[in-house]
């Protein structure tokens, strides 16, 4: 209660916060600052801060999001393996993809979109290989079977 003196008739004249202006009623409680809002300054920091969390996030997830994409081209590679040697059981000369594609669920891609290669180096040998994240055949990124295992064996340890 706020009280205002006495009145006319001697008593002393009382007013609740309810009887007081809504803007008024902010300042009594709270004081001046509660009305004046948020300064540019502080919504910079609050945007700075938030892209500073930001960055960590994409710090630590980037590297992981890479593993998965190539664990899951691994698992497209034996899969297509799996077909090819499927395909090798009643046909003695090597599989093209276009073959291969009959038998498989989904196109034959890696994670990057890029179409895998089957191979037959040797009799009864097969090797499918993915262009990496580069999309070019030939370069250190390119995944294999030895690859992959390799790959494999590193993420054990982790």
């Amino acid at each position: 209660m706020v009280h205002y003196g006495k009145d006319k008739r001697g008593e002393e004249d009382q007013m609740t916060l309810r009887d007081v202006p809504d803007r008024a009623r902010t300042i009594l409680l709270h004081g001046r600052d509660a009305e004046r809002g948020m300064t540019l300054i502080e919504i910079m920091v609050v945007v700075v801060i938030m892209a500073l969390i930001a960055t960590g996030v994409a710090v630590a997830v980037v590297p992981q999001l890479r593993k998965a994409q190539q664990k899951t081209t691994c698992v497209r590679i034996n899969d297509v393996m799996s077909a090819a040697e499927l395909y090798m059981m009643d046909s003695p000369e090597c599989p093209s993809m276009d073959e291969l594609k009959k038998g498989l669920k989904g196109d034959p891609e890696d994670s990057w979109g890029n179409e895998m290669k089957v191979e037959c180096p040797g009799v009864d040998e097969i090797v499918v290989l993915s262009a990496g994240r580069d999309g070019n055949f030939g370069t250190e990124d390119d995944l294999s079977p030895e690859a992959c295992r390799t790959l494999i064996k590193g993420s054990d340890k982790d």
